[in-house]
């Protein structure tokens, strides 16, 4: 296709070096694992053994673990071969074109602000529940959106606007607030299984598969999404050192440490209580509370209150980066690109992304809204996977300083099983993301189309190198 970018482009602005290189492996494999355990662990872990899988529920989050590992290999080739922090938008417009380019960045931003969004109701839910515990209840017209019976969900909205001022203040001042909060979530998971082990009763592990090896796979194709997340890793490009050998490291780690997690969380769960009572939000405490580690449940949820707060910070920073990856192309105004002196954040883009989540969050009707964000993510992860390939194909002699391995077996198994995950979404789901797409579709139509920026406003002496090094990709259809 002649719409395509160079991909020397893409490689000068990521050698720029605009953003400081602030995030090491361990910072790095923090924001992945803050990123995947967050409401998933909390709640999601109990919904699916009571309706799924039952005791089960460890292989479906072992099928989902695969399912993300797989995709993980390919965003690791991609990400290292071109350090952008476009995701996969950037490595659409390089293999595919600048429409499926526009629409895959324009597809991660609605997944990603509407998860913000989604994660920060759930934290309302928790702060509510703890507070209640002391006797003090905040009133449901602020506590619950328009479509909830209240007016507007205020603490969901305050908490968005506060993650966002931090992040405005530079990657190292976020990171550290982030590494602490990860670390808070991970500390009450180890006091979950400590005090939950010695209250298992094995009897509650039969029968372990209550839904036949059915329910293990409807149950994988919905925790898969608890590993939503990991993929937020491929927009800090810029800002990773060493980024590649970090980043596919990080993403590594990040998921086996979060599948780790989930497996043991859910044995002690369904160990500690049968899995047919665990139909309910805030499992974890719930699970403490029946068998009357009152103090240790009040603890889980006060840790999960700061815990969460780590996944908005996750998904909100991964949003500004596409958002001004997208601007710096010129699918966006280009003010959206521009980054603050002082902080080397693009603070325009993250007061944005923070307003048009917080809107979502205080206002809207979530469980509607959120459900395009699972066929919007494996839509992108499909497309991840077929770029692999293509990007071979057309770019033999990149150099790739990670290469997934067996040829192309890896990726086709990767679009496989998005192909059958996608197969398995409701209907509801496509209508949701379909209106999402037409609203992008008018963006592109009204703006994008005509201020497409090829070269991606480089300087004089940064296009000459580029068409030095290369006379036969930067052919680019303006229309």
């Amino acid at each position: 296709m002649k719409d395509k970018i160079d991909i020397n482009v893409l490689l000068a602005n990521a050698n720029k070096g605009d953003r400081k290189k602030t995030l090491g492996l361990f910072d790095l494999s923090i924001l992945g694992v803050g990123a995947i355990i967050g409401t998933g662990i909390l709640v999601l872990t109990g919904i699916v053994a009571a309706t799924d899988a039952g005791p089960g529920v460890v292989y479906s989050f072992l099928i989902a673990a695969l399912a993300s590992g797989l995709i993980g290999l390919c965003y690791s080739e991609l990400t290292t071969s071109i350090p952008n922090s476009g995701s996969a938008y950037v490595y659409a417009w390089a293999t595919i074109g600048q429409k499926i380019a526009f629409f895959a960045g324009w597809t991660l931003l609605g997944v990603y602000i509407t998860t913000t969004a989604t994660v920060a109701n759930g934290w309302t839910g928790y702060v509510h529940s703890f507070l209640a515990e002391f006797g003090i209840n905040l009133p449901n017209a602020l506590a619950n959106s328009p479509f909830n019976g209240g007016i507007v969900n205020l603490p969901a909205v305050i908490m968005i606007f506060l993650v966002t001022f931090i992040l405005t203040k530079g990657t190292s001042e976020s990171k550290q607030l982030n590494n602490i909060l990860v670390l808070v979530k991970i500390a009450i998971i180890i006091l979950f299984v400590v005090v939950g082990f010695a209250d298992i009763d094995r009897s509650n592990y039969t029968p372990f598969l209550p839904f036949g090896v059915q329910g293990i796979f409807a149950g994988a194709s919905t925790v898969f999404f608890a590993f939503l997340g990991f993929d937020a890793l491929a927009t800090s490009a810029e800002e990773v050192k060493d980024v590649q050998k970090t980043l596919p490291r990080a993403m590594m780690v990040a998921l086996i440490v979060a599948t780790l997690m989930y497996i043991v969380v859910s044995l002690v769960m369904t160990g500690v209580v049968k899995y047919d009572q665990l139909n309910v939000p805030e499992a974890m405490s719930f699970v403490l509370l029946e068998k009357g580690h009152n103090v240790a449940a009040q603890i889980i949820a006060a840790g999960a209150i700061l815990g969460i707060i780590a996944v908005v910070l996750a998904f909100i920073y991964a949003s500004s980066n596409i958002m001004m990856s997208m601007s710096r192309g010129g699918f966006l105004p280009k003010k959206l690109s521009i980054l603050n002196e002082k902080t080397g954040s693009p603070n325009k883009s993250l007061w944005l992304i923070g307003l048009i989540a917080a809107i979502c969050a205080g206002l809207l009707d979530i469980k509607n809204l959120a459900v395009f964000a699972n066929v919007g993510s494996l839509c992108v992860f499909f497309l991840i996977s077929l770029m692999v390939i293509l990007l071979r194909k057309q770019q033999p002699d990149l150099e790739r300083p990670f290469k997934v391995p067996f040829g192309y077996t890896i990726p086709i198994l990767s679009m496989i099983v998005c192909a059958f995950l996608l197969f398995n979404l409701p209907l509801n789901a496509y209508l949701n993301y379909a209106g999402w797409l037409v609203i992008g579709l008018v963006i592109y139509l009204a703006y994008s189309v005509r201020h497409v920026d090829p070269l991606q406003s480089m300087d004089d002496s940064d296009v000459s190198d580029v068409v030095d090094g290369s006379d036969d990709d930067l052919d680019v259809d303006m229309g």
